[in-house]
């Protein structure tokens, strides 16, 4: 017979325990809810004015990427300056910070300045998403972390379901820069319910900063994400520059990881990746936002530009993806508790293959009931895919270093994000180009670059010479679904392979589970 550990949270913490986990999601979902708010607002903001601000795809790139980059680079000093202050001080110093970006990123009045203010965003989201996932750790007993963890990453489900509808709800009634005012309000919400009911906690034996980490990871993920999108732009990954910078970037990554394997006080301690387990982990969360982040990208162009869905149609679109995320987030420590990590992430990493797999058979005229379908399969992937490695990431690390276990996973699956804007992205725009290319020889040499960047260049180009533009409009379409197609096989391998990786390394079911004698623990390390 077992007895039952002793409680670790405080009684006054332990009865408000969910009522702070609300609070929690709700800074999550300002950070989530600004992603997916922008995917709706790309095709208004590559409008040219007074509409949008005319940006090219390579702009509108910077304009998510800007924020992944800022917000990865510094993911692992937030975690570690939350852990060493206290969670909820940096929770509270993140939302301010993200809530003054937003407001300014309303008013952009350039391309520039919109990619500025989400780098803003950025530094305080940075902040925000590594000290939820802390608060959560130090608020629940060991017992009830599983379940807490389905609950928030279902909050991811709620935030793509509200992004797209209330972006799209608002770019038809008001100017695009509504898509980032919005935050302000709910940012004002969150900071008084966090000043009310979430308790402050941080690591008794923090680690000292590492700024020459941070300067180091952020400059390899910029010089690396730069370019391979430049390499998009140009169609070109053989010129000198693209190569130059693509392998500056790896190399500045790779003096980052043995500058961390050799300092005293590490932002990232390469040692938690001796745990194959960890590192799988890590990897299938990376994979999986890679692939996704890319297919939503050209998904966007797809219903709006080639179906003429409106923005807010696009997003009401997505909500079987949505839907499907927040029925089986929560729900997925039970398929762990019956068939293991193993199992159960595998079997999401497959699903999320095959539903990218489906984009490369979709045309103009695929009934629309597919495209719902494929979106509540894939949702349904990513809950049993989020929830499980979260668990196994989170419970890896003592309950001290829940900021640094946070701030990983989250880096990871931001990077993963980033680099699959950036090179599904650039596959996307260098198969445009080569299926547009041919068509184009009637217009001016300089019109001729811009049309062929994006299927929107074409189009605007195309309505702007009237009649004789409409010749250009059915070979857009057809080289924008080729590019697709090509696109959507891409992301499928990466899936495949991240599918390949946690079958060999992520563990089956747990021997305490099979035996039903107590709650199994997914890494056996001591908090």
């Amino acid at each position: 017979m077992t007895t039952s550990p002793a409680p670790r949270i405080p009684e006054a913490v332990h009865r408000r325990r969910w009522a702070i986990l609300g609070v929690l999601m709700l800074s999550l979902l300002i950070v989530v809810l600004d992603n997916s708010i922008l995917n709706v607002a790309i095709k208004t903001i590559a409008t040219p004015a007074p509409t949008g601000l005319g940006a090219t795809q390579s702009e509108i790139e910077w304009a998510i990427n800007s924020y992944t980059l800022v917000f990865a680079g510094l993911l692992f000093t937030a975690g570690l300056i939350g852990d060493r202050l206290g969670r909820k001080k940096v929770l509270l110093g993140g939302l301010v910070v993200f809530g003054i970006g937003s407001a300014l990123a309303a008013e952009s009045g350039s391309p520039g300045q919109l990619i500025t203010y989400r780098a803003v965003m950025a530094l305080g989201a940075a902040f925000v998403m590594p000290a939820t996932l802390a608060v959560l750790m130090n608020v629940f007993e060991r017992s009830e972390q599983p379940k807490a963890i389905g609950i928030w990453a279902g909050g991811v489900g709620l935030a793509i379901a509200i992004g797209p509808i209330t972006g799209g709800a608002l770019l038809d009634h008001f100017w695009w820069g509504s898509v980032f005012l919005i935050n302000v309000p709910i940012v004002l919400v969150a900071l008084a319910l966090m000043v009310w009911l979430v308790p402050d906690s941080r690591d008794p034996r923090p680690g000292r900063l590492d700024p020459v980490g941070v300067v180091l990871s952020v400059l390899g993920l910029v010089l690396l994400v730069y370019g391979i999108i430049k390499g998009g732009e140009l169609a070109d990954f053989t010129d000198a520059k693209v190569l130059a910078t693509i392998v500056a970037g790896v190399v500045v990554l790779i003096g980052f990881v043995v500058y961390e394997k050799h300092s005293d006080h590490p932002s990232l301690d390469v040692t938690y990746f001796r745990n194959k387990v960890f590192s799988a982990a890590m990897a299938a969360i990376a994979l999986v936002f890679f692939a996704l982040m890319g297919v939503t990208f050209f998904g966007v162009f797809y219903t709006q530009s080639v179906r003429g869905y409106s923005p807010l149609e696009s997003g009401l679109l997505m909500l079987p993806l949505a839907a499907a995320q927040m029925i089986f987030a929560p729900r997925a420590r039970l398929l762990v508790d019956r068939f293991g990590n193993r199992a159960t992430t595998t079997a999401g990493m497959l699903l999320i293959a095959a539903t990218l797999a489906a984009f490369a058979g979709f045309e103009a005229d695929t009934p629309i009931w597919l495209l719902e379908v494929v979106f509540f399969l894939m949702g349904t992937g990513m809950a049993h895919i989020m929830t499980p490695t979260s668990v196994v990431i989170m419970q890896a690390l003592p309950r001290e270093k829940a900021g640094s276990a946070s701030a990983l996973s989250n880096t990871f699956r931001q990077v993963g994000g980033a680099l699959g804007i950036a090179v599904l992205g650039s596959v996307l725009a260098t198969s445009y180009r080569g299926g547009i290319e041919g068509r184009l020889g009637a217009l001016p040499p300089g019109l001729r670059d811009t049309a062929g960047e994006s299927i929107e260049a074409t189009l605007g180009i195309a309505e702007k010479l009237g009649p004789r533009g409409q010749a250009l409009v059915t070979p857009a379409y057809d080289a924008f679904l080729h590019a697709m197609h090509v696109t959507a096989l891409w992301g499928t391998g990466v899936a495949l392979i991240g599918a390949l990786v946690v079958a060999v390394f992520l563990p089956g079911k747990s021997p305490a589970a099979e035996a039903g004698e107590r709650e199994p623990e997914l890494i056996g390390t001591g908090d």
